[in-house]
Formats: C-alpha cells, sequence, structure tokens
C-alpha cells in the first residue's frame, strides 16, 4: 500500500456527499479528568444550535474532563449556586449560561464558571452573535472553560481542513475543530491533496491536479483568491509553511528525484534547494521554531522521518523503530512527533517525545494517515478506515480517548489542524 501524502499521486477515494454532517463518538477513558457540571443553557431549547450542548462535547473530546448530570439545574450565568449538592454529587467545577434571541435578530450568549470546591466565581463571557456564529461563540466559551481549569489554551474554536470526493468532483473543505459547519473552498473535477495552514490562519496551501500533474497553490480563505506558486517541470507538492509564513517548502522532482526546496510564499520566483540526496526526499514540516526542517526520505532504503537545518544541510536520521515511517507532524510546544508506521502492514499512528525519542503506538486501526496537532498541542487529528469507511478522528496524545466524526455515507480524508485565531 502506498500512501497518498508520499508519493502524491494516489487521488482515488470514495465518494461523499456534499453537504454530509458529523456526529461525535467517544471512546476510551483519560487518566486523569476534571468533573464538572455544565447546567443546561436557559434558551438553549429554542435556539438554532444548541449552545451547552456544544461545550459539553468540546469539553468531553478534549479528554480533560469527565461531565457530572447537570439536568434540571435551572440555573443561568445569574444565578448564586449553592455549591453543596454540586460537590456532593462530585463536580469541582459548575458552568451555567443562556441563549437569548435579541430584537435584531442576534443571540445574546451568555456563561459563568465557578470553582465548586473553593466556591469561587471564575468569571464568564458574554457574546451578540448572529445565528451563524452561535457555535462560535459556543466554542469560545469551551476555550474559556479550558484555559481556567487546565492552565493550557483551548483549542475548540480554531478551524480544520480537509478533502472529500463526490462524485467526479473533489472539495476541499474548512471546518470547526469538531468537524461541523463545514464550508467549500474549493471545489474541482481534479484531485486536491495536502492542504496545510498558513501560519495566521487566512490561507491554506495544497496540491492540485488541474494541469493534470501536481502543482501548489496557495488559497485566500475570506476571498477565496487563489495563486499558483509551484509549476515547475515534473511534480510540486507537499506544501509546508514556515513558522513566520514568509517561505513555502515544497517537494519539487525539477531535477529528476524529489528533493525538498523552498520558495518565497507571497512572491514565488525561483526555489532553493536544500535537501541535497539521490533518493526521494518528500514531505517537510517546519519545528515550531523555524529552525529545523523534518521531513520522509528513502536514503536509507526505505522511509524513514530525517531532521536538517531550515536553511538546509546535513540531515539527521529521527526515527528509527519500524522499516516505514511517514507523514511527519510536529506539534508547536516542540515536544512530540506524531507520524505514520507501517506495522506488518498495517498503517499506524504513533508518537514521539522528542527529547528522549520514547515512541508509543496509538491507535489499533490500520490505515491511518496525515496526522496533525491541535495548535494547543493536546490533541491529534488524523484520517483512518473504519469499518470500511474512512473516518476523520482525534486522540489525546496518550491514546487513551478518541473522537470519531464521522460523514455520512462518504469518505475524509488529508485533515490539517489550523492555528489559534485573533478573536473579532
Amino acid at each position: 500500500m502506498l500512501k497518498r501524502s508520499l508519493l502524491c499521486l494516489m487521488a482515488g477515494m470514495i465518494a461523499l456527499p456534499a453537504l454530509a454532517q458529523f456526529r461525535v463518538e467517544v471512546s476510551g477513558i483519560g487518566l486523569t479528568q476534571l468533573p464538572i457540571a455544565i447546567a443546561p443553557f436557559r434558551g438553549d431549547d429554542t435556539s438554532p444550535q444548541k449552545v451547552g450542548a456544544i461545550v459539553q462535547a468540546d469539553l468531553e473530546r478534549s479528554g480533560q474532563f469527565r461531565l457530572i448530570d447537570a439536568a434540571g439545574s435551572g440555573l443561568d450565568e445569574n444565578a448564586r449556586p449553592d455549591m453543596s449538592p454540586w460537590r456532593q454529587k462530585g463536580a469541582d467545577s459548575l458552568a451555567a449560561g443562556s441563549v437569548t434571541r435579541l430584537a435584531d435578530g442576534r443571540y445574546d450568549v451568555r456563561f459563568r464558571l465557578w470553582d465548586a470546591v473553593r466556591g469561587q466565581d471564575l468569571g464568564g463571557q458574554s457574546y451578540a452573535v448572529t445565528v451563524g456564529d452561535l457555535r462560535l461563540a459556543a466554542h469560545r466559551i469551551a476555550d474559556f472553560i479550558y484555559e481556567k481549569l487546565t492552565g493550557d489554551k483551548g483549542a475548540f474554536s480554531t478551524r480544520i481542513a480537509y478533502v472529500t470526493k463526490a462524485g467526479a468532483r473533489y472539495s476541499l473543505w474548512v471546518a470547526d475543530a469538531d468537524g461541523e459547519n463545514a464550508q467549500a473552498a474549493l471545489t474541482s473535477p481534479e484531485p486536491i491533496i495536502s492542504p496545510a495552514w498558513s501560519p495566521n490562519g487566512a490561507q491554506l496551501a495544497y496540491v492540485s491536479f488541474e494541469s493534470r500533474k501536481p502543482v501548489v497553490y496557495v488559497h485566500d480563505i475570506a476571498t477565496g483568491r487563489r495563486r499558483l506558486v509551484a509549476n515547475f517541470r515534473g511534480s510540486n507538492s507537499a506544501p509546508a509553511w514556515s513558522p513566520d509564513g514568509r517561505t513555502l517548502a515544497v517537494t519539487l522532482s525539477r531535477d529528476g528525484v524529489s528533493q525538498i526546496y523552498g520558495l518565497d510564499a507571497a512572491a514565488g520566483g525561483e526555489p532553493r534547494r536544500l535537501s541535497q540526496s539521490s533518493s526521494i526526499d518528500t514531505e517537510p514540516v517546519y519545528s515550531p521554531d523555524g529552525k529545523s526542517i523534518y521531513f520522509v526520505s528513502d536514503r536509507g532504503g526505505s522511509p524513514q522521518i530525517y531532521r536538517m537545518p531550515a536553511s538546509g544541510g546535513a540531515a539527521d536520521r529521527v526515527t528509527f523503530t519500524g522499516t516505514y515511517n511517514i507523514s511527519p507532524s510536529i506539534s508547536q510546544d516542540g515536544r512530540w512527533l506524531a507520524y505514520i508506521s507501517r506495522v506488518s502492514g498495517a498503517f499506524k499512528l504513533h508518537v514521539m517525545e522528542l527529547a528522549s525519542g520514547s515512541t508509543t503506538p496509538i491507535t489499533e486501526t490500520s490505515a491511518d494517515e496525515s496526522p496533525s496537532f491541535a495548535p494547543n498541542s493536546r490533541l491529534i487529528v488524523y484520517a483512518t478506515k473504519q469499518h470500511d469507511r474512512e473516518a476523520l478522528m482525534t486522540t489525546t496524545l496518550d491514546g487513551k480517548l478518541k473522537a470519531r466524526l464521522a460523514g455520512q455515507g462518504g469518505d475524509i480524508r488529508e485533515p490539517d489542524w489550523g492555528p489559534f485565531q485573533k478573536q473579532n
């Protein structure tokens, strides 16, 4: 089995209805979880989006929280709740809120968070949003709760990109981090692969086969405008952004064998060769500090992951466990490498702690691909196959808790998790 991300030529995918919805199925139990009660939001029953339920699903999917039943509590953000009953239920914290339709058609979304153990008010937020931004408001509430209780920044209001194929048409989608609210950024009769978010979340680089060969475009999400940045002789593939957004690392075969080059992300121009081997070098990804590029090479006889200076130069081998390791992804905190390893013919997601080199297999599936870290480094999104259908999954770094974002009657491919977004 040849992985699409390695050779850039595998484009066959099973059809997916264009407006497929997702449902979240969480499996597994995290080792340490914070017990929290989230009261049903007042007004949720008449709201177009169930804000409280979205907040609960976000927190549960993170693997950091255990939900305590709060049905029938009748609380909102103005309540002064007695914490004793909540402590007796085992809750360490309590959240409540409301959704109210305003006269201008917008919705007023409010909530408050309490420390049930200490009896402290931990603050709250309010948003006046259009109906289209109700989900975003819910994700931002979940981000607030996550950060207050864990100390880490929440990533629920970020976005993911992925590719589908419906009939003879391919689509590049941008969706909420939970897979919902998908919007088509591009549709094409030719394959689209390898989407990669720019560091500011405003653009996507990707590979298109519209020219009957792989070429690299950069696509502006807000306007839909795009520009061709790599259309050299041979194959142009596997774009990756530098952390400052100024450079794109790409794989080009212009000199006969696939090697890694650097391109000016804005102006394009003549590429600068970074890797120097007679083997296939591909799938570049920058380290968060911008000093290194991790990539896949078969220079040792089989695909393995290597690291070289971002300016090019000698490369060091990173993966030593297994004979076939591809698709590197580096966490934003620089601690972890996620990749796909072929084990007894099965392709499985692995996570390596870079400081120690310790490697852990994360999944029990056999067709995993395209891992990508959340911008807070706490979750990984990847594609896999379950029950002969391709699915989008998230997992905690220990593999203890996974969430399935399942399309109805089709496949989802090539996920990439976007960066943190600035709040307006």
